[in-house]
């Protein structure tokens, strides 16, 4: 009997010493392809190189330098006023693209889904340069439209019509994949719930306005929190656009100004401060909006 206790308890001892080996390799991928990177990125960060004085720790000025930058400043103000209309309309769209979805029950809304979740299977940079071939004055097949009416050609390359092309491209690339995640959470609710309200007399508008969008405003929080921390991120768009639009300059965006610090003025270090930079405020805001929205969810 006692032999038999030894032989469980030895088994069940064993169990994290298992657990802790297949847990291994994912938390050596980490630290080496994520902890030593931020780490390595952020010593860079708290030191600065010229050619005089060589590479010297200079603490924390490359961060003072990157929050009283006017370029970056205004790359920041424009990434907000781009994403202050862009994430509420591709919200609201994929929110009713949902509903909708939610609502049909036919062979169609399968279709449907996998339609509209196409141009998240493609790559930002693909759907970039096929967005700038449509863009075009010169073979593209919009900017001409207005000319049929007797308007001007559109020029979307044009600082007025710049952020709301990009705008567009956004849009198309990430509202189905915000769409499925909606739906996803539609799918989730009780039916009853649904049988309840339409035996009260709720129509199909009053149901998806006081039934379904309340019920998944969790997943609505989570699809605004993703999406401002992308656009803080904004990137892909703006540097493949550039080369029709010369109006994107190196620091049309914080990111792309990083990324031009580094690779195009080789200031790895000025470079790296931006990014801490911007990965707090990423933080700073992304918090806000959790914050926010649970403020609003009290009773």
């Amino acid at each position: 009997m006692t032999g038999a206790r030894v032989g469980a308890r030895r088994r069940v001892t064993a169990h994290p010493v298992a657990g802790a080996l297949f847990v291994l390799p994912f938390f050596l991928v980490v630290v080496a392809f994520l902890v030593v990177p931020l780490g390595y990125a952020f010593r860079l960060s708290l030191s600065s190189r010229s050619l005089a004085l060589g590479t010297r720790f200079t603490g924390l000025e490359n961060y003072a330098r990157a929050f009283t930058d006017p370029v970056l400043l205004d790359g920041l103000v424009r990434v907000a006023l781009f994403g202050a209309v862009q994430i509420p309309v591709m919200l609201g769209v994929a929110l009713a693209g949902a509903l909708a979805l939610d609502a049909v029950k036919t062979r169609f809304a399968a279709v449907f889904r996998l339609v509209a979740f196409m141009p998240y299977a493609v790559p930002a940079v693909i759907g970039a340069l096929m967005w700038g071939f449509l863009y075009s004055r010169t073979f593209g097949p919009f900017a001409d439209v207005p000319t049929w009416f007797g308007g001007e050609p559109v020029d979307f390359f044009g600082t007025s019509w710049l952020l709301l092309s990009l705008g567009n491209i956004v849009t198309w690339a990430w509202t189905g994949y915000n769409m499925i995640i909606l739906y996803s959470a539609l799918q989730g609710v009780p039916r009853e719930t649904y049988e309840a309200a339409v035996v009260d007399g709720a129509s199909q508008v009053q149901l998806a306005l006081r039934v379904k969008v309340p019920a998944i405003r969790s997943a609505i929080g989570l699809a605004s929190i993703f999406a401002v921390i992308g656009t803080m991120q904004f990137f892909t768009e703006p540097h493949v656009m550039a080369r029709f639009a010369p109006q994107i300059s190196s620091g049309y965006t914080p990111n792309l100004y990083a990324y031009n610090q580094a690779f195009a003025y080789s200031d790895f270090h000025y470079s790296a401060a931006i990014s801490f930079a911007l990965g707090f405020l990423v933080f700073v805001v992304a918090y806000a909006v959790v914050f926010v929205r649970r403020r609003g969810v009290r009773p």
